[in-house]
């Protein structure tokens, strides 16, 4: 279920995800696979390799909650994110909430067009224009941002970066093939989309991911159909479901890198 279609600055979505992670070998056959049933999305259509870069701040809590309870399976956890798609401070950026509750996943998103976002959290009071601008989006999902981040003393604790290529189905209402390569992370404190190349470190060698892999697959579409071409795709390249998480697995190398507290490191140890 979409309210608001992807184009437009907000929406929300509920879906299946199904993760794989692949050598770089497979990339290129799975992609012509999916080529028989989907396009390049606008990113990767405008891109000279159909790859394109994606920025995640994920937020946590003083404790890391969302962290812990993402180690411990919790039901009904969900993330907190903000994604660009620029290595500049381009706007515009995305306000993201990522909720699982049994299989599915529920993703709430909106569109920021302004350069000065951080001050939402930095200056209490403040408030964004964009709502006048772009009236199909005023709702209440970049509050509720706001309200989450407020209520759990949630802030910035790692930004991930990595380079798409994404598939968007011909022939069904809504299914997406992504390939997510070239995986880096750095430990961020601030309000700031952009990587400190100096302080970026990959996290796809043989330490996160299975033996021989480098990319993550991931299939998305409704949670009410399956398009029977992904489950075919799946039996054909012997793809075996897994759990990677893009936040545990970049927030795991940064607490690693930068030794904080051995008491918050020890369960993301033993997740790894």
């Amino acid at each position: 279920m979409i309210s608001n279609p992807p184009d437009s600055g907000g929406f929300q979505l509920i879906r299946m995800e199904w993760k794989y992670t692949i050598s770089a070998e497979l990339i290129r056959p799975t992609s012509d696979y999916a080529k028989i049933y989907c396009a390049l999305d606008r990113h990767a259509a405008a891109s000279r390799d159909g790859f394109y870069r994606i920025n995640n701040l994920y937020f946590d809590t003083p404790d890391y909650l969302f962290l812990r309870r993402r180690l411990a399976n919790c039901e009904n956890r969900f993330n907190m994110r903000i994604r660009s798609y620029s290595d500049t401070e381009e706007i515009p950026c995305f306000f993201e909430i990522k909720q699982r509750k049994d299989s599915a996943i529920r993703k709430i998103r909106t569109r920021i067009l302004e350069k000065d976002w951080g001050r939402l959290f930095e200056s209490p009071g403040y408030a964004l224009e964009y709502l006048d601008r772009f009236p199909e989006t005023a709702t209440d999902w970049p509050e509720e941002f706001l309200r989450l981040a407020l209520a759990y003393n949630a802030a910035p604790k790692v930004l991930t970066q990595y380079r798409r290529r994404a598939f968007v189905s011909s022939v069904d209402d809504y299914a997406r093939v992504t390939v997510d390569i070239q995986l880096r992370c750095q430990a961020r404190e601030d309000y700031c989309l952009l990587p400190d190349e100096r302080e970026m470190v990959p996290y796809d060698d043989i330490t996160r991911f299975d033996p021989g892999c480098c990319a993550v697959l991931e299939l998305k579409c409704y949670t009410s159909h399956v398009p029977l071409w992904m489950s075919d795709m799946a039996r054909l390249f012997n793809l075996q479901r897994r759990s990677f998480s893009k936040y545990v697995t970049g927030i795991t190398q940064a607490l690693d890198n930068y030794h904080y507290d051995p008491g918050i490191r020890e369960p993301v140890s033993a997740f790894a």
